[in-house]
C-alpha cells in the first residue's frame, strides 16, 4: 500500500497556517478540524484550506503550544506561530510505501508528515491515518485466509 492509496480515502484537503499568524489563530484551526498539527506554509500562502500550491516551511502542533505555555504564559497566544513551530519537517511523497513511513513515523516519534510532490504540499497523514490502512490491511488479509480455508484449501 501506497501513501497515495491513503489520500484517496481521505482526502488531500489539508488546513495549514503561515509563519506569522498569531497562535491563538492556530489553536481555534487545530479545534475547528480536530487535528493535532498543521503544515506551516510560506507566507504568501492562505492561512486556511491549502490547495496544495505552497510550500511547507514547518509544523506546529498542540504540543508546541502546551510546551511553550509553560515557559511563557498566556502572552504566548499573541505572538507568531513561526516561534514555536518546528522547521525540520519530515515529509513523504505519494509513492513512498506506507509501511516506510510507519517506521519513519515511530523512529523519529512524529504524529504527522505532510506529503510533498514536486515541492509542494498535496495531502498530510497522521499516524493515525496509518494505523487504520494498516488494519484494514490485516482484515482483508484474515478474510482471504478464511476463504481459503473454508474453500479446502
Amino acid at each position: 500500500m501506497r501513501i497515495n492509496d491513503i489520500l484517496r480515502g481521505k482526502g488531500t484537503e489539508v488546513a495549514t497556517i503561515t509563519p506569522q499568524a498569531p497562535i491563538a489563530q492556530l489553536l481555534t484551526l487545530l479545534a475547528a478540524h480536530n487535528v493535532g498539527a498543521l503544515p506551516v506554509v510560506a507566507s504568501d500562502a492562505s492561512v486556511d484550506i491549502s490547495s496544495g500550491s505552497h510550500p511547507v516551511v514547518g509544523m506546529a502542533s498542540e504540543r508546541d503550544v502546551v510546551r511553550r505555555l509553560n515557559d511563557n504564559g498566556v502572552g504566548l497566544l499573541d505572538r507568531p506561530v513561526g516561534d514555536i513551530m518546528s522547521t525540520t519537517v519530515t515529509t513523504c511523497r505519494p509513492d513512498d510505501a506506507v509501511d516506510d513511513i510507519m517506521r519513519v513515523m515511530t523512529n523519529r516519534r512524529i504524529r504527522h508528515v505532510p506529503v510533498v510532490e514536486d515541492g509542494q504540499l498535496v495531502g498530510i497523514v497522521s499516524i493515525g491515518d496509518i494505523v487504520k490502512s494498516r488494519i484494514s490491511e490485516l482484515e482483508e488479509h484474515r478474510s482471504h485466509l478464511e476463504a481459503y480455508i473454508a474453500s479446502g484449501g
